[in-house]
């Protein structure tokens, strides 16, 4: 079987996703490469260890790059500290405000408080960065390579994070707003309370993108070892509580040789493995990914591992 669907003009949003080490990078690269064929393309990293740029052999960053030899194809590699940096630099008068306002923080406390890192903060960013790619438009596709699974699961669960943080900040101009009100018998809202809306409109945005299988669709990539399966099956019952339900599934390293006593020994090995696969994401489009004999690096490489795929 190949990958299906995913040169449907409405899919925006392609993730792959999974155990460490199956594979993830190298399928999201070759998926990128067959699409930039026919759509302006945009290859995103989530993963902290960027390995996109290794594997193409090309150096990305964090900035939009296009990929040597493809002009509908460009990467980047998402850092989400800077990102943070970007969105405080952006935002800052509101975020002083929203603090000056809702607190009794002095200014040299409000800094030192802007200046720390949030826990969980480093998903929401990234994917607010995607989406603000997204919303800009000036791409057909946008193809996410993440980190392994908890963290992939973190990038999913991001709207939460960020709507939980919004509710708070609501609840504390709340105060703001009816002691104004108390005092002045009226209240207009300023920067503070567009900065909150627009995030909030934001959050929804990624929820109904990440739900509609049509716009979105989340790849797992799995090999054909017993943890690997494991962990791929709670990946997929996490998606499902999401309400973010895969198509397909990429089973990477399978030996198709057996040539040789390790090859023989490495297939037998498999067999009962791909059986397993077979039968536990049954309604899900399998494809096989051979094993190969070097590692996927390269574009002589990803090309062959693009027609694997497609």
């Amino acid at each position: 079987m190949a990958l299906v669907g995913l040169e449907n003009n409405n899919l925006k949003l392609i993730i792959f996703g999974g155990k460490g080490g199956v594979g993830k990078t190298s399928c999201a690269i070759a998926a990128a490469l067959a699409l930039s064929e026919n759509f302006k393309t945009l290859l995103i990293s989530t993963d902290p260890a960027h390995s996109v740029s290794d594997c193409l052999e090309q150096q990305i960053g964090f900035h939009v790059q296009e990929v040597t030899g493809h002009k509908n194809l460009s990467a980047i590699e998402v850092i989400a500290e800077e990102a943070l940096s970007r969105f405080k630099a952006e935002h800052q008068n509101a975020l002083k405000k929203l603090l000056a306002t809702s607190t009794n923080l002095d200014n040299d406390d409000i800094d030192e408080m802007l200046s720390l890192s949030i826990p969980g903060i480093d998903e929401v960013m990234s994917f607010k960065t995607i989406i603000d790619f997204i919303e800009e438009g000036k791409y057909d596709k946008y193809v996410v390579d993440t980190a392994p699974t908890g963290h992939a699961l973190r990038l999913i669960s991001s709207p939460k994070l960020l709507d939980d943080w919004i509710k708070v900040a609501a609840r504390m101009r709340w105060k703001y707003r009816y002691m104004i009100t108390s005092f002045s018998g009226t209240y207009h809202q300023d920067d503070v309370d567009t900065f909150l809306l627009n995030l909030k409109k934001t959050v929804k945005r990624i929820e109904n993108l990440l739900k509609d299988k049509n716009k979105c669709q989340f790849i797992p990539v799995c090999i054909p070892e017993a943890m690997a399966i494991m962990e791929t099956s709670r990946l997929l019952k996490d998606l499902s509580n999401a309400e973010i339900i895969p198509q397909q599934i990429i089973v990477n390293h399978v030996m198709i040789s057996e040539e040789g006593a390790f090859c023989k020994q490495k297939k037998a090995a498999q067999f009962k493995y791909i059986k397993e696969i077979t039968e536990t994401f049954s309604d899900l489009n399998r494809i096989e990914i051979p094993e190969f004999a070097e590692e996927i690096k390269g574009q002589n490489a990803l090309n062959q591992l693009k027609n694997c795929l497609f």
